[in-house]
């Protein structure tokens, strides 16, 4: 038993199983997307800030004053939604949060990621430490437990209106707390009670107002949109390289990309885009001035700082919205003031979190519909002085003809995603919840969006490659030569047909693993992959 404790306490407060000190601090305040990416790529493992843990003692304290004074205050002794007029017997208040997991744990459809799911435990920890919730810190501490031992509740991704919270997955994620449903596990699904059998894992059983605070959040929406963020960041570095690639490809005019064009106009993600395909194509002998062979490029070249900047604005502000949800109490009602206030409110409303969801599909699709077009110059014979379609036999060799079917599919796919789930709205607990934010949906198109995106690029990068290999690698400037020799070893030179498909995968898994992200903040760029696994 000795044994036990002593590893549930380093697990919980500094150490690792090595003895080394933790990383990640959780406060309730402080959580940074930096951070995150550590605890879902590298399993960094989190610790509690003991300052915050107590912050949430005296938040609990007040809970259990007021069912010990039997005062009617909502959630603790009140039912829920349309129930909220009716009052809960002091005996009743643990059977009232029980029966509450139970009736809402009701999601349906394929688990989100596991990632999404380690992320939720990380972010429901986090917003609980803030101390305005009344949870015990047992609760929470069993949250960082399941984290700090990749034991990650099974989620499914539909069946919440991002509004109350996102009650129907953080059922999910509550009710592994309790020793129930499935987790993932060493890669797979399990039973829990099996896994916290063998793991020594006691189960908690819920008191007052703690079935609530867990599940009235916006951590599903939010999970799912941390992770597709850092995804699509890492995609958007990404875009600009290829991008680059097919304008050596095409013998692409330069001028276009000069910096002051780029500073007169003043969009700060317009001219670092510029900057960064002047510094990748810096000594290529492929691209071109203006009029030497042609006045003016297309748009899907000449206005890629333009496009792909407006993209990077919107994921600047999708950035900006997730670091201070990653950070707020989305529960309700909110404690103040030792119990002495107590606040029902609608912080947990997603209609932030939905709107900025609603731009980053908007933002990665564009990303998708620039790229296609690119790839149409460098097949289409009429636009380019490249053998048709990049065929090594034009006519009885098809070469890209049919890619480029593939990647218009997946932006008109893209397009239908893109409608925003936030201006949708529909009445539920018989209209006390009249508006939602549909928040969840939108971060889970968006991560639709994301992978189609990814596949779209993967497209342009095969034929970019065809492209700079009939004008002469030898001519590249270095940094595309060198990122043409790493694609190369995923995906080989067209030289017969093949079955493309494997191709498309192949480099699209590639890309996933390829963290160009930390690469542009001067980190390494064979870091641990981003993929998210289903």
């Amino acid at each position: 038993m000795t044994k036990l404790i002593c590893r549930r306490v380093s697990f919980l407060y500094g150490k690792n199983r090595r003895g080394e000190d933790e990383m990640i601090e959780l406060t309730g305040h402080t959580l940074s997307l930096q951070e995150i990416q550590k605890v879902l790529y590298d399993n960094e493992k989190v610790t509690i800030s003991k300052e915050s843990l107590a912050k949430a003692t005296q938040s609990r304290a007040a809970v259990e004053n007021i069912v010990k004074q039997n005062k009617v205050v909502y959630g603790i002794n009140t039912g829920f939604g349309k129930f909220s007029d009716v009052l809960i017997e002091q005996e009743d208040v643990e059977e009232l949060q029980l029966n509450l997991i139970h009736s809402h744990a009701c999601g349906v459809g394929d688990p989100f990621p596991e990632k999404v799911s380690r992320a939720m435990l990380l972010l429901r920890a986090n917003a609980l430490l803030k101390g305005f919730s009344g949870i015990r810190p047992l609760v929470i501490e069993k949250l960082i437990e399941l984290l700090n031992r990749q034991i990650h509740p099974v989620i499914p991704q539909q069946g919440s209106l991002g509004a109350s919270g996102d009650l129907a997955p953080l059922s999910h994620l509550a009710l592994a707390l309790m020793g129930e449903g499935e987790v993932f596990y060493n890669g797979k699904i399990e039973q829990t009670p099996i896994i916290f059998s063998q793991q020594n894992i006691d189960p908690i059983q819920l008191q007052a107002k703690e079935g609530l605070a867990l599940i009235n959040g916006t951590q599903a929406m939010t999970a799912m949109g941390v992770v597709g963020y850092l995804e699509a960041e890492n995609l958007a570095y990404q875009s600009e390289m290829i991008a680059s690639l097919t304008i050596e490809g095409l013998n692409g005019i330069m001028d276009a990309f000069d910096e002051d064009i780029h500073l007169a106009r003043g969009y700060s993600q317009q001219v670092d885009t510029a900057r960064r395909l002047r510094e990748y194509l810096e000594g290529s002998q492929l691209t071109t001035t203006q009029g030497e062979i042609r006045v003016q490029d297309a748009y899907s070249l000449r206005c890629i700082p333009q496009v792909h900047g407006a993209s990077w604005q919107a994921l600047d502000y999708v950035k900006e919205k997730l670091e201070i949800e990653m950070n707020a109490a989305t529960d309700n009602p909110l404690i103040f003031d030792n119990g002495n206030k107590v606040i029902s409110g609608g912080n947990f409303h997603g209609q932030p979190i939905a709107f900025a969801m609603d731009f980053m599909k908007i933002a990665v699709a564009e990303l998708a519909n620039i790229s296609e077009r690119r790839v149409e110059r460098l097949v289409n014979p009429q636009l380019n002085d490249l053998p048709a379609f990049l065929s090594p036999q034009p006519g009885l060799q098809s070469g890209a003809m049919i890619m480029q079917y593939a990647a218009a599919s997946l932006v008109s796919e893209n397009k239908t995603l893109a409608h925003p789930a936030s201006v949708d709205s529909i009445p539920s607990s018989a209209n006390q919840e009249d508006h939602v934010s549909m928040g969840t949906i939108g971060s889970r198109h968006a991560y639709q969006i994301l992978q189609n995106t990814r596949r779209v690029l993967a497209i342009e990068l095969i034929c970019a490659l065809q492209a700079v290999e009939h004008r002469g690698i030898e001519k590249m400037a270095p940094k595309t030569k060198e990122f043409y020799e790493e694609a190369r070893t995923v995906v080989p030179s067209i030289k017969k047909d093949r079955v493309f498909a494997k191709d498309i995968e192949r480099l699209s898994s590639w890309l996933t693993s390829y963290n160009f992200s930390n690469k542009q903040k001067g980190g390494n760029t064979n870091a641990k992959s981003t993929t998210t696994s289903n």
